[in-house]
């Protein structure tokens, strides 16, 4: 007996960058899937290097006081 094949199309998806919605994630459930990515190598997180993210002034303002911060021996 043959075996049938059924063909299935997939719904067309269109992306359009420039009406896409913002998402919204808590930095504290981001930042250890970028850790892992990160120390792992995965190759995709190359592909999100260029792009920006927004974030609150106060932690811009911590992350800059941070940046300049050097440690005492």
């Amino acid at each position: 007996m043959a075996t049938q094949l059924r063909v299935y199309f997939e719904p067309e998806i269109h992306h359009n960058s420039a009406s896409t919605e913002p998402v919204r994630v808590r930095l504290g459930d981001l930042l250890p899937l970028l850790t892992m990515a990160q120390r792992f190598k995965y190759a995709w997180l190359k592909d999100f290097l260029n792009d920006e993210v927004t974030i609150s002034e106060d932690l811009y303002q911590v992350l800059q006081e941070f940046l300049g911060f050097q440690p005492t021996a």
